[in-house]
């Protein structure tokens, strides 16, 4: 269980525990992503037009950020909304524009988000996003 409550004059408080290995993972995975990201931004900025069709720098940042939560997933760390929402619109964004359909990116957010919000329910009964140092 995440949560210890405990009844100290008569107030009700819940404590979270945090494991340090599982934080350390966390950190370790963080930094190992964002060196991937600042490699890729590196290469948007190095690697001419004309030689990457436009979206597939959108469709590998959403890679590497979808891939983060996967290893988390795996690894038995909480995964984060937020990263795997724009994992998500960005290698749908990347998707569409890669496949020359331009102009739609506000309604795939929308789409995207609205679903998560459907779904929320669902994610926190099974516990999927959160802090990823808590147990």
């Amino acid at each position: 269980m995440n949560e210890k409550t405990s009844n100290l004059g008569g107030e009700k408080k819940n404590e979270t525990r945090i494991d340090p290995q599982k934080a350390a993972l966390n950190k370790n995975l963080e930094t190992a992503a964002w060196g991937c990201f600042l490699i890729m931004l590196g290469g948007f900025f190095f690697v001419p037009d004309s030689l990457v069709k436009g979206g597939v720098w959108s469709i590998g940042v959403g890679l590497i950020l979808l891939g983060l939560n996967v290893v988390r997933y795996f690894n038995g760390i909480r995964m984060s909304g937020f990263t795997t929402f724009l994992g998500i619109i960005s290698i749908i964004g990347g998707g569409l524009e890669f496949a020359g359909i331009k102009g739609i990116d506000g309604a795939v957010f929308l789409i995207v988000l609205g679903s998560y919000l459907v779904l929320k329910p669902y994610f926190e009964k099974q516990k999927l996003f959160g802090k990823a140092e808590e147990n």
